[in-house]
């Protein structure tokens, strides 16, 4: 009879530990599909050599339009940007306000597919860049440089001052 009660406990405990370690293995690691940002960098062209350099912004704040949303809060120093695009809409509309006086408005025209990731982690959405319009008020340009939005850092936009 104790061999019996004995055998009961550890078929019980076996299966138990089982059951944990299978559980961990086949869990989604839904970390590595964080949302999508479009990466830019600040640039210039310096006058006396035409030739393109990496630049600073002394301060900015970046709102999006139509919402409440604040990107960046009054950033100091800013050499690059993480910019969110809307899910909802094939456009996303950000306003630069470089302080009371100055402000510039990026509108993002963009692509958006959603992709099935798995059971665990839901749907994806790629986003592609198709066109950007921009006012000139301390903007000069921007230039595309990869149209996909992604979670690897690789820069999209040049935005040149």
């Amino acid at each position: 009879m104790r061999t019996l009660i004995r055998l009961i406990i550890a078929s019980t405990l076996l299966y138990s530990l089982i059951n944990i370690v299978t559980a961990c293995s086949e869990e989604e690691d839904c970390s590595m599909t964080t949302r999508n940002m479009l990466q830019c960098n600040i640039y210039t062209i310096d006058p006396e050599t035409s030739m393109t350099r990496r630049d600073t912004l002394d301060s900015l704040t970046i709102t999006a339009y139509g919402t409440d949303s604040i990107i960046l809060n009054n950033q100091k120093e800013v050499t690059n940007l993480s910019l969110p695009l809307r899910y909802t809409t094939d456009s996303t509309v950000l306003i630069f306000h470089y302080s009371r006086r100055y402000r510039d408005t990026l509108t993002i025209h963009h692509d958006n597919t959603p992709y099935f990731i798995s059971m665990d982690c839901g749907y994806q959405m790629r986003q592609s860049v198709t066109n950007i319009q921009y006012s000139r008020h301390q903007l000069d340009s921007v230039y595309t440089t990869n149209e996909e939005a992604g979670t690897n850092g690789t820069e999209n936009i040049r935005l040149f001052y």
